[in-house]
C-alpha cells in the first residue's frame, strides 16, 4: 500500500465524513419516548465502562474519556425525570490474569479502585437502580447476564448507549444490541449513540513508540467506528436533549 495514493484517494471521502460527523442532529429524549408509545419503560441506557479505571486514574485512563462522565450524568438525570428506570453499566472487571491483558495493559482488577462507578453517576440519587454488569473483556455480552436481561425485558425496543472506548467496548455493545435485532427480526429495536457522551483515547506515534505500544489516534478512530456503527444501522446523534 502506498501512503501518498492512499491519502490523495481518501480525501474526498474523509471531507464527506467529517462533513457527516459535523451535521449529527441533536435528538429530543422526550421524542424518542413519545416514539415508544410514551411508554419510558420501554427505553433503556446503556453506559459501558463508565467508571475511575477509564476517566480518572490507572494505565488505560484518559483525559478525553474524562470529560464524558458530565454528559452522561445529564443524561441519566433527565431520562430518569422523564421516567426512565432502565440504567445498565457494563464495567470491565478483571481476573488478576485476565487474557485481555495480552492486548493491554492490565487495568481496572477486581478488588482495585478502578473497577468502580464514577462518582458523577454513583452519586446520583436513583443509583440504586443501576444493573452493573461485569465484565473480563471488551464485550459486555460475551458470558455476561446482557442477554438474559433483554431477553426478560422484550419491552425495551429503545437502547441509548454510551460510554468508552468508541472503538472498543461502545462499538461492541451498540453492534451486539443492533445485531440481535436484526437476526429475531425486531423491527421497533433502536440504537443511539449520542456522540457527546463517548470517546476514546490518544496515543501517538513518538509515545507509542517509546513505550512498545501500538499507536492510537483518538480523532481518527473515533470518526471511523461512529461511521461504522451508523452503516450497520445504528443511530449517530450529537447528543441527546
Amino acid at each position: 500500500m502506498n501512503l501518498e495514493r492512499l491519502m490523495a484517494e481518501s480525501r474526498s471521502f474523509l471531507n464527506w465524513l467529517v462533513d457527516w460527523y459535523n451535521n449529527r442532529p441533536t435528538v429530543e429524549l422526550i421524542q424518542l419516548i413519545q416514539g415508544v408509545e410514551n411508554d419510558p419503560s420501554r427505553v433503556a441506557i446503556l453506559a459501558v465502562d463508565v467508571t475511575t479505571g477509564f476517566c480518572y486514574e490507572g494505565s488505560l485512563s484518559s483525559p478525553r474519556v474524562g470529560r464524558i462522565p458530565g454528559p452522561i450524568a445529564r443524561l441519566f438525570q433527565r431520562a430518569y425525570d422523564l421516567g426512565v428506570r432502565h440504567f445498565i453499566l457494563p464495567q470491565d472487571t478483571h481476573s488478576e490474569n485476565a487474557v485481555e491483558f495480552e492486548s493491554f495493559p492490565a487495568h481496572c482488577v477486581r478488588g482495585t479502585s478502578e473497577p468502580v462507578t464514577v462518582p458523577e453517576l454513583k452519586g446520583l440519587p436513583f443509583s440504586d437502580l443501576y444493573f452493573v454488569i461485569e465484565k473480563d473483556s471488551i464485550s459486555s455480552d460475551i458470558d455476561t447476564p446482557l442477554g438474559s436481561w433483554l431477553d426478560s425485558h422484550p419491552e425495551v425496543t429503545t437502547f441509548l448507549v454510551v460510554g468508552d472506548c468508541t472503538d472498543f467496548c461502545v462499538y461492541q455493545l451498540a453492534m451486539y444490541l443492533r445485531l440481535r435485532a436484526n437476526a429475531r427480526n425486531l423491527r421497533q429495536a433502536k440504537v443511539v449513540v449520542p456522540m457527546d457522551g463517548v470517546d476514546t483515547f490518544d496515543l501517538p506515534v513518538t509515545l507509542a513508540q517509546e513505550i512498545g505500544a501500538i499507536p492510537h489516534h483518538a480523532d481518527l478512530m473515533h470518526l471511523i467506528f461512529l461511521f461504522a456503527m451508523a452503516q450497520n444501522g445504528v443511530q449517530i446523534v450529537a447528543s441527546v436533549k
